[in-house]
């Protein structure tokens, strides 16, 4: 075996070492960050209002949160194949946005204001450009950083009726777990805060979930996907408005199993219900006192959720559903 001069393989190591500071700065002008495996990245277009996640150079999410959408969003969400898991807008409910939040509130003094119908709310219905009245407002993105195949990132949030009249503060904080094979996990935490006066929940108990997904026909009931929650429910009528834990949506397409699965944190408060539909949609409620029924939170107090999205391989046996479940309760996930 030929050994190398010791200067030679001096300046390999400097080479690396200018290489890695090269990923952690830009890539034509967008990569924020990258981790020494280049593993994950975390890539912002602002003109476009996108934040892109890759995994292994590959794009996983996107955040997209421009002022041309009505709610910032998560969309497109990929398979480990790549495949889409969720969409984005379809008929015959345009307002579906792949993974989202939001809620029908009223704040003291003022009109009530459905977020969750916000695409309805342009000033001008004829003109489909026209700013929107009602809209969440991504404000700032918090301090981000990757260490080995993690990422954490948060965004600040403001929610907005009558074009600029603040309703709510939200916080979102995410942590990002990128595997080998292009599954990947989400640690999502939602914030609210009544900033600007007291603030009463009025969502009904059929069009709201905490957060909302949507998934892609092709992975839907209707095409042969499988809904399965933690209780053993099967399908729509197994799972929808039943108490469980997590929900896992999985199908075989060309010959290969793969699935969402929403995880419930155990600091939400239980018991709580689940909204599901074959046609694809689910997402956890709150806790049965305050689902469907109105309540208030005073000026200053905060409304808290937190979930956990897994995106993996197989259906909800082989991709190890439960066992990782607990593995997000015990804090190892």
């Amino acid at each position: 075996m030929q050994v190398l001069p010791r200067e030679f393989r001096e300046t390999r190591l400097l080479l690396a070492a200018l290489l890695l500071a090269a990923l952690t700065t830009a890539i034509d002008g967008n990569v924020i960050l990258a981790a020494d495996s280049a593993r994950i990245e975390l890539r912002s277009d602002e003109a476009q209002g996108q934040l892109q996640v890759l995994i292994d150079g590959r794009e996983a999410l996107v955040y997209q949160y421009g002022p041309q959408v009505d709610l910032p969003h998560y969309y497109p969400v990929r398979s480990p194949s790549g495949k889409l898991l969720t969409i984005q807008q379809t008929d015959p409910y345009p307002h579906h946005r792949s993974v989202w939040f939001a809620d029908t509130v009223e704040l003291a003094g003022k009109r009530k204001a459905s977020f969750y119908n916000a695409l309805y709310s342009r000033t001008d219905a004829k003109d489909p450009q026209s700013p929107f009245r009602d809209h969440v407002r991504h404000v700032e993105f918090l301090p981000q950083s990757i260490e080995g195949n993690v990422a954490k990132l948060g965004m600040k949030l403001v929610w907005e009726m009558d074009s600029n009249v603040p309703v709510l503060d939200e916080q979102r904080q995410m942590r990002i777990v990128a595997w080998e094979g292009g599954e990947y996990f989400i640690d999502l935490a939602f914030t609210l805060t009544a900033s600007y006066g007291d603030v009463t929940f009025v969502s009904d108990a059929a069009h709201y979930a905490w957060p909302y997904v949507r998934i892609h026909p092709q992975f839907s009931g209707d095409q042969g996907g499988k809904l399965i929650n933690s209780e053993g429910g099967i399908g729509q009528k197994g799972t929808h408005n039943q108490p469980a834990r997590w929900i896992d949506y999985s199908n075989t397409i060309e010959g290969q199993a793969e699935g969402l699965t929403i995880f419930s944190h155990g600091d939400n408060p239980y018991p709580h219900r689940w909204l599901t539909r074959e046609y694809g949609t689910l997402g956890p409620r709150r806790a049965d006192d305050r689902n469907g029924k109105p309540f208030a939170v005073k000026k200053g107090e905060t409304l808290q959720q937190r979930v956990g999205i897994l995106v993996h391989k197989g259906d909800v046996q082989s991709g190890r559903v439960a066992e990782r479940y607990q593995q997000y309760l015990d804090g190892k996930l």
